[in-house]
């Protein structure tokens, strides 16, 4: 029997992708196991769903940092003493420098609203309404130096509705996104496992 891939998920905020992969690590047919949390903000609800669940989260403040290699450095120190072989970033808000990325390449992928390569970076909900798009989504993809680049592995399409807010379109592009990730890393670990 092989070892199921130790995850780690990078959050900043609420956690609700993280909680969805949580539940889905969780299952015995699933070959991964979410052993490691960090966050780079003290205050991230997300943290309390760690501690209900007993998975250990390392609260990594970026701002106690002057440079954003020595942030990263306090990272990989968390993510080589859980021996993680695989990182999920839900809700990241930070960008990580192209030697960390590289260092991790083809295991830490992401999960952005948006349909890849379109509306990479901010406030993609609200740009899609202003572009009179007739389809919105979200994409989980391998990590690249560049900001929202790398393959993609699974995107979610949703229709862009006439009375559509950034609200109402980021709640259904959400939904979506709970079912791409856990889609998306069964691949993942199914590549990292290949004999």
């Amino acid at each position: 029997m092989t070892q199921p891939v130790r995850v780690a998920v990078l959050f900043s905020g609420r956690g609700s992708n993280m909680q969805t992969l949580a539940q889905h690590l969780a299952k015995p047919s699933v070959a991964g196991e979410f052993v490691l949390a960090i966050t780079n903000r003290p205050a991230a609800k997300g943290i309390e769903f760690c501690q209900a669940q007993n998975v250990p989260c390392a609260v990594i403040d970026h701002k106690a940092f002057d440079t954003r290699a020595g942030f990263e450095a306090e990272m990989q120190n968390a993510l080589d003493e859980a021996q993680i072989e695989l990182i999920c970033a839900a809700g990241f808000m930070r960008l990580l420098t192209p030697d960390f990325v590289t260092r991790w390449h083809d295991r830490i992928i992401n999960i952005h609203p948006s349909l890849l390569p379109a509306y990479k970076g901010l406030d993609t909900h609200a740009r899609v309404l202003a572009d009179g798009a007739k389809e919105h989504g979200c994409s989980v993809h391998y990590m690249r130096a560049e900001m929202d680049d790398g393959p993609v592995i699974v995107q979610k399409r949703v229709p862009v509705k006439a009375d559509d807010t950034p609200q109402t379109l980021a709640a259904r592009v959400l939904k979506q996104e709970y079912i791409a990730y856990p889609e998306a890393i069964d691949i993942v670990i199914k590549t990292l496992r290949k004999p």
